[in-house]
């Protein structure tokens, strides 16, 4: 019988064409059928074109490459983070509205420390006053006047340690808080997170304190370099809204929820 006879062959045991293989076995000299819906390996299968300057083996059209941390996606106002994926940045209103609430719980604390200071001072004055229930240049009054003297310079020295103190509370408050959680009260009530950049971790204590200390500096110019620090992601051209001290802490402000 010839080749290409289209009766099949009765000594053929499959029951096939000459120059097919056996039904689920590949055969010798015929090559092998990958599963259906999968290309076989360094070719891209039907659907998926092999892109230009696309190596053999990448995948090809359909599947797109993963993206490096930090990529912007689109410019529309995600960003793609490692270990966490596809994130939300935190509007600028947002931001703002976690310092301005940061600087309310200042404020406060502030008061409260003056107002301690001031209530002695005014205990001290009053304890001056009652000196001049004794006659002036007796031993009574000039011992008065004596201890009342000891009390304001220790009233003094006690409101001034108190604005050590709420330094020292501000500085701890913004810098620990942020580089071990990466958010403030603020940021925590307006789901407001600082993250690294290239990791999605909190920024640590060197991020922290790089982030913390410009706008402190900008502070030594009356309050306008803080401003301006604050308001500098207005001036970021790169869509991630960075601010000149996220940038020098290599993080970025996303949005939790």
């Amino acid at each position: 019988m010839s080749f290409g006879d289209p009766n099949p062959n009765p000594n053929n045991p499959y029951g096939q064409q000459p120059n097919q293989p056996p039904q689920g076995q590949p055969g010798y000299g015929y090559p092998q059928q990958a599963p259906q819906g999968v290309p076989p390996q360094g070719q891209p299968g039907y659907g998926y074109p092999q892109q230009p300057g696309q190596q053999p083996g990448q995948p090809g059209y359909g599947y797109p490459p993963q993206q490096p941390g930090g990529t912007l996606q689109a410019n529309n106002g995600y960003i793609n983070v490692a270990g966490l994926g596809t994130v939300e940045l935190a509007t600028m209103g947002r931001r703002l509205g976690a310092r301005a609430l940061d600087g309310v719980a200042y404020f406060i604390l502030y008061m409260i420390f003056s107002a301690i200071g001031v209530a002695g001072l005014v205990g001290a004055s009053k304890s001056i006053d009652d000196c001049s229930s004794y006659s002036y240049g007796t031993e009574s009054y000039t011992q008065c006047m004596n201890d009342a003297a000891d009390a304001s310079v220790g009233i003094v020295a006690g409101f001034f340690g108190f604005i050590a103190v709420f330094a020292l509370i501000a500085l701890l408050y913004e810098w620990l808080m942020v580089s071990i959680w990466g958010a403030t009260l603020g940021k925590m009530v307006l789901n407001v997170k600082v993250v690294k950049e290239s990791t999605g971790q909190a920024p640590g204590l060197g991020a922290g304190f790089i982030r913390w200390i410009i706008p402190m500096v900008g502070s030594l110019f009356c309050g306008l370099g803080t401003l301006l620090v604050y308001l500098s992601p207005f001036f970021d051209n790169s869509g991630k809204l960075q601010g000149w001290h996220d940038r020098a802490g290599s993080t970025i402000v996303i949005k939790t929820k």
